[in-house]
C-alpha cells in the first residue's frame, strides 16, 4: 500500500513537472525538466506494479540530474538547492527499508533485502556530497589588503561623529582604534534605549528608521521616521531632551524616514562669522521633515531657535508654486558647511507626469535662515535669491541624498537623480538644462552657488537610476600618483573616481553601445551609456541564473525569464509586455553609500543584486486621473496620473515570494583604491529572520546565502567594519583586510540603517545603530537604538 501511495505521489510531482517543463520548452527554455518528468513518471509507473526495477531506475535518474546540476552550476550549493532537493528527497524515501523490502519480497522472497545496493549507494554518496559542499563555496573571492596606514589631512571623524557620514567628506570612518580586529569579539550591548516612536496603521508602507545618531556636544542626537529629535547621554542611552511635534500620518506618504540630523557650533566658525553670532542658540540641531521644513533646535535644550527662519522653522514649501500633498519632501540630513545649512530635496517619484516640485538646492545662513543661494537646474547661471513671489520652474532633477562638502576648497558637491517621471522619456526635451542636469554630480562654489563642473553618471535615465549616495571625498595614490578624488556610487553598479577639483576621471570611464531600439512609441534612448573602470555591475543573467525553493518555482521563473524582454545589460528598454531590469530601481547602490578608509586607501562597499519587472501601462485620456490597480486588487504606486503611461515595478520574485536570480542579493566587498583592484568579495547576511509567504512569521534558520543590505558600512582605523543593513536584524563586524566575521549580534529589530562611532567621557570606544525596521523589505519593525562596547 505505502508503495502504491508513493508512485501516484511520485506520479503527480511527474505529471506536474511535465506540464510545467512543455511550458517552459515552449518559450524556448531547457528540455531537462521533461527528461526529469519522464524519469520521475516511469519510475511511478514500474513502482505501482511493484517492480523492484523502479530504484535502479530511479537511481540512475538521479545521476543525470546531478550531471545537469554540475553542468549549469558547478558547486555552489544554493543553486543545487531548486535543482536537486525534491529529487533528492524522493531518493532518500524510496531507498527506505520499508521501500526496498516490499519490491524484493514481491519479486524474490528469498533474496529479499531492505537494501537496494545501487539506489542506496545512489543515496549515500549524494548525501555525502552534499555535507561535502557544506564546507564549500566557489563565490567568494579571498585576498588581503596590505596597504599601510598612513596618516592624512582629510578631516575625519575622531571622537566625534559630527556630520552624517562622520564629517562632511562623507568617508563613514572613524580614526577610533580602541575596537580592533583582534578584539571585536569581545563586543557586548552597553545600552537599548526606545523611542516610542511606532508606525501606525495609518503610516505610509515604507515607513523606515534609517537614522545614522551625531555624537558630538557631549550628546548623541538622532531623529526619528516621524521627524522627532531625541538627544541622549552616549554612555547610558538616558533621554536628555526630545524634540516632537504632532504627528502627520498618511499612507499616501511615499517615503516615512529620516536620515540624520546635522550639527553647527559658533565657536568652531570663523572669527567674523563667530563675532555675529548670537548668544543663545549658539550650539544647532539642523533636521529636515517628511512635510518640507528646516528646524534649527538648541544643541543643549531642545528648543526651536528663535531667530532662525519663522521662529526656528524654514518653509522648504517657499517659492515652490502650487504643490500637491506630500509631494514635497525630505529624508536626507541636511549639510551644515562654514556658515550655511544645504538643502536638497524629495518628490514623488512617478506621482504626477508634470507638475512635480523643483530639485533646486538651497543655502541658507545657519544662523538667521536667510536664503543666501539657490542653484535650480533649469537655471544654472542664476544662483542670488529668488525674488518673492518668483517660483522655481518644476520637473527638474532632484538632490535626495545627503551632499558633501570639501571646505578648504570651498566645494559642496550635489548628486543629482532623476526628475519625475522616472521611467518614461516622451516628453523630454533633449539638450535642455534638465538633460544636463539629470543623473548629474555637481560641483558647486559653497559661498555663492555657481556652478564649477559636473559629471553624468547616466544618460536618458528610464530606469529610476539617480544618484542616491553621499559622495565620497579623499585623497589616494592611483598608480603613483597622488590625487584628490570624488567616489560617486550609482544604482546601476558604477563606482565613479573623479577629480574632485576638475571632475575628470581618476578611474577609465568608458562608453558603452546599448540597445535604442523597442520601448513605447516617442521614446528615445541614448545609445552609449558610461561605465566605470570600477564598478559591480552585476553580471548579465541568463536562465541558468534563475533560481527558487523548488524545481516548480524555479520553473516559473525561468518561464518567465523567458518571456521578458532583457538585453543582458542593465538598459533594457521598458516595455507594455514587460521588461526585466538588473539591476532594478533598488539599484546595486542606494542611501547607504559606501565606506572609505583615507589612511590606508580602502573601500568598503555591500552591492545588491535584484532584478525587477518594469511593465509601462497604457493611459488614455478617459483614464489619465484614475487610480489604477492590479488584478488582486492593489493599487499601483507609480501612477503617472496624465501622463502617457503608468509604470508597474515589482521585484522578479516566485510565487513563494522569494527572489528569482540565484543568491547572493547582498555581498561585501573590499577595494584597494591606490590600484583600483577587488581584493576580497563575499557573501553577506543570512536567512534567519526573513520574512516569508511560505512559512507563518520568519524564516528561523541562518543559511548564509547572502542577503540584501539597505544602509551602509562604517569603517575604522582599528581595521574592523561594521554593518547592520541586511534583511536578517543582525549587526555584524568584519576584517577590513580580507572580509573575515569578527562578530555578529542580534538586533531587536531591522538595522536599516548605517551606524556610527564614538568616544565616551569614560574612555570607551561606542558603536551605535538604529534598529527599527524597513516596510519595504519586510524586516521586523520597531523603534530601538542600540550601543554597543568592549567587554
Amino acid at each position: 500500500m505505502v508503495n502504491k501511495l508513493t508512485s501516484i505521489v511520485i506520479a503527480i510531482i511527474g505529471v506536474a513537472m511535465l506540464y510545467m517543463g512543455a511550458k517552459l520548452l515552449m518559450v524556448g527554455g531547457t528540455f531537462f525538466y521533461l527528461v526529469m518528468a519522464i524519469g520521475l513518471l516511469i519510475t511511478a509507473f514500474a513502482l505501482f506494479k511493484n517492480k523492484r526495477i523502479a530504484l535502479t531506475l530511479y537511481a540512475v535518474l538521479m545521476w543525470i540530474v546531478l550531471a545537469w546540476i554540475i553542468y549549469e552550476v558547478g558547486f555552489d550549493k544554493w543553486q543545487w538547492i531548486p535543482r536537486g532537493d525534491l529529487i533528492g528527497l524522493i531518493g532518500v524515501w524510496l531507498a527506505m527499508p520499508w521501500v526496498v523490502r516490499s519490491l524484493s519480497q514481491r519479486e524474490a522472497p528469498s533474496r529479499a533485502s531492505a537494501f537496494h545496493p545501487f539506489l542506496g549507494g545512489t543515496v549515500i554518496a549524494m548525501i555525502a556530497i552534499v555535507i561535502g559542499l557544506m564546507f564549500y563555496d566557489p563565490y567568494p573571492q579571498e585576498g588581503n589588503i596590505t596597504t599601510k596606514r598612513n596618516p592624512t589631512d582629510m578631516d575625519v571623524a575622531g571622537n566625534d561623529w559630527s556630520a552624517y557620514g562622520g564629517t562632511n567628506n562623507g568617508l563613514r570612518f572613524s580614526s577610533l582604534k580602541q575596537i580592533t580586529k583582534d578584539n571585536a569579539s569581545s563586543l557586548e550591548t552597553a545600552w537599548t534605549y526606545h523611542t516610542g516612536d511606532l508606525r501606525d496603521e495609518k503610516d505610509a508602507s515604507e515607513y523606515t528608521f534609517e537614522a545614522t545618531p551625531l555624537k558630538v556636544n557631549n550628546t548623541l542626537y538622532f531623529c526619528t521616521p516621524h521627524n522627532e529629535v531625541h538627544a541622549l547621554n552616549p554612555e547610558t542611552g538616558e533621554l536628555k531632551w526630545k524634540y516632537a511635534t504632532s504627528k502627520d500620518r498618511s499612507y499616501l506618504q511615499q517615503h516615512q524616514t529620516c536620515r540624520g540630523v546635522s550639527y553647527y557650533d559658533a565657536a568652531n566658525a570663523p572669527a567674523e562669522q563667530n563675532a555675529a553670532s548670537p548668544a543663545a542658540c549658539r550650539k544647532r540641531i539642523f533636521n529636515t521633515t517628511t512635510d518640507a521644513r528646516l528646524r534649527a533646535l538648541d544643541a543643549d535644550t531642545g528648543k526651536l531657535c528663535d531667530d532662525f527662519g519663522d521662529h526656528g522653522v524654514v518653509d522648504l514649501h517657499a517659492n515652490m508654486g502650487t504643490l500637491r500633498p506630500h509631494a514635497l519632501m525630505q529624508t536626507a540630513a541636511p549639510l551644515v558647511a562654514g556658515n550655511l545649512v544645504v538643502v536638497g530635496g524629495s518628490v514623488m517619484d512617478n506621482g504626477f507626469n508634470a507638475g512635480n516640485p523643483s530639485g533646486v538646492i538651497r543655502a541658507y545662513d545657519v544662523i538667521s535662515g536667510r536664503l543666501v543661494w539657490n542653484f535650480d537646474p533649469a537655471s544654472p547661471d542664476s544662483t542670488q535669491p529668488i525674488a518673492a513671489g518668483k517660483t522655481y520652474p518644476q520637473d527638474t532633477p532632484v538632490a535626495w541624498a545627503t551632499l558633501s562638502a570639501d571646505v578648504k576648497n570651498g566645494l559642496v558637491y550635489v548628486p543629482f537623480g532623476n526628475a519625475s517621471p522616472d521611467e518614461l522619456g516622451t516628453k523630454r526635451i533633449a539638450d535642455s538644462n534638465t538633460e544636463k542636469f539629470r543623473d548629474t554630480l555637481v560641483a558647486l562654489d559653497l559661498k555663492t552657488g555657481a556652478f564649477r563642473w559636473r559629471f553624468q553618471s547616466s544618460k536618458n535615465d528610464l530606469w529610476d537610476r539617480d544618484n542616491p549616495s553621499q559622495p565620497s571625498l579623499l585623497d589616494i595614490d592611483y598608480q603613483g600618483q597622488r590625487q584628490p578624488v570624488v567616489i560617486l556610487p550609482t544604482k546601476t553598479g558604477n563606482l565613479f573616481v573623479l577629480n574632485r577639483l576638475t571632475g575628470q576621471a581618476v578611474y577609465p570611464v568608458n562608453q558603452r553601445q546599448v540597445s535604442t531600439t523597442g520601448g513605447v512609441a516617442g521614446e528615445k534612448f541614448s545609445p552609449i551609456q558610461p561605465v566605470s573602470a570600477l564598478n559591480f555591475i552585476p553580471e548579465p543573467l541568463n536562465e541558468k541564473s534563475m533560481w527558487g525553493l523548488t524545481p516548480f518555482d524555479q520553473m516559473a521563473c525561468r518561464t518567465e525569464f523567458k518571456s521578458l524582454r532583457y538585453d543582458g545589460n542593465p538598459w533594457t528598454p521598458s516595455t507594455e509586455g514587460g521588461s526585466l531590469i538588473f539591476p532594478g530601481n533598488i539599484g546595486v547602490f542606494n542611501w547607504g553609500s559606501v565606506a572609505v578608509d583615507p589612511e590606508r586607501q580602502i573601500l568598503i562597499a555591500s552591492p545588491v543584486r535584484l532584478a525587477y519587472k518594469y511593465n509601462l501601462i497604457k493611459r488614455t485620456p478617459q483614464n489619465a486621473r484614475d487610480r489604477l490597480f492590479t488584478k488582486d486588487g492593489t493599487p499601483y504606486w507609480n501612477e503617472n496620473f496624465e501622463g502617457d503611461y503608468a509604470i508597474h515595478i515589482q521585484q522578479f520574485a516566485s510565487g513563494l515570494g522569494i527572489p528569482c536570480i540565484a543568491p547572493p542579493w547582498g555581498r561585501m566587498v573590499g577595494v584597494d583604491l591606490t590600484s583600483g583592484k577587488t581584493t576580497w568579495l563575499r557573501r553577506t547576511g543570512n536567512t534567519k529572520n526573513l520574512n516569508t509567504t511560505f512559512l507563518p512569521g520568519r524564516f528561523p534558520i541562518g543559511f548564509p546565502m547572502g542577503m540584501v543590505a539597505h544602509g551602509g558600512p562604517l569603517t575604522t582605523a582599528g581595521d574592523v567594519v561594521f554593518q547592520a543593513a541586511t534583511a536578517d536584524n543582525f549587526i555584524r563586524a568584519y576584517d577590513v583586510n580580507n572580509g573575515r566575521l569578527l562578530w555578529e549580534n542580534e538586533l531587536p529589530a531591522g538595522g536599516q540603517a548605517t551606524p556610527s562611532t564614538y568616544m565616551g567621557a569614560d574612555n570607551k570606544q561606542y558603536v551605535v545603530i538604529a534598529a527599527g525596521g524597513h516596510g519595504s523589505l519586510g524586516t521586523k519593525t520597531g523603534d530601538a537604538v542600540v550601543a554597543y562596547r568592549l567587554k
